[in-house]
């Protein structure tokens, strides 16, 4: 079944847990979901598309938040050369390679810039949540093969 229950009905808490990490861990708090999932994954408990899931939703829904505040700053501040040192890089990278960057947003200390570069640079949402997805679905999966 693809959704563990309590034997009360609620889904279960450790699933939020997870996805609550992913999630702050591709906000600009760092975090160690892979840890989580790694944990949960070699627990056997959870079947292991529901750790995919968990973690995959929240931790793209935190870089589609980063995307946001780039969307938002570049509203509030036009000018790039207000940007942090990490934050002009990534603009420039994401300026050059284009969309398909956002697919490393995964990578710690520099996927948080890639993110609030698209949002800065206004790339379309849907196409940067779903190169995003991919990104972070393909890093979990291998997190959750190497400890199942």
């Amino acid at each position: 079944m693809f959704v563990e229950k309590f034997s009360t009905g609620f889904v279960n808490t450790e699933l939020w847990e997870l996805f609550f990490s992913a999630f702050i861990s591709a906000t600009v708090m760092p975090g160690g979901s892979e840890a989580v999932l790694a944990l949960l994954a070699s627990t056997g408990k959870y079947h292991i598309a529901n750790l995919l899931v968990s973690a995959t939703a929240g931790n793209t829904l935190g870089a589609m938040t980063t995307w946001g505040l780039g969307v938002l700053a570049a509203q509030k501040y036009p000018v790039a050369s207000l940007l942090s040192a990490d934050k002009q890089k990534a603009l420039k990278v994401v300026k050059i390679k284009g969309l398909w960057v956002l697919f490393f947003s995964w990578l710690p200390v520099v996927g948080d810039a890639l993110c609030f570069a698209g949002g800065w640079l206004k790339l379309p949402l849907l196409s940067a949540f779903i190169v995003i997805m991919v990104g972070k679905f393909c890093r979990y999966l291998l997190v959750a093969w190497a400890f199942m």
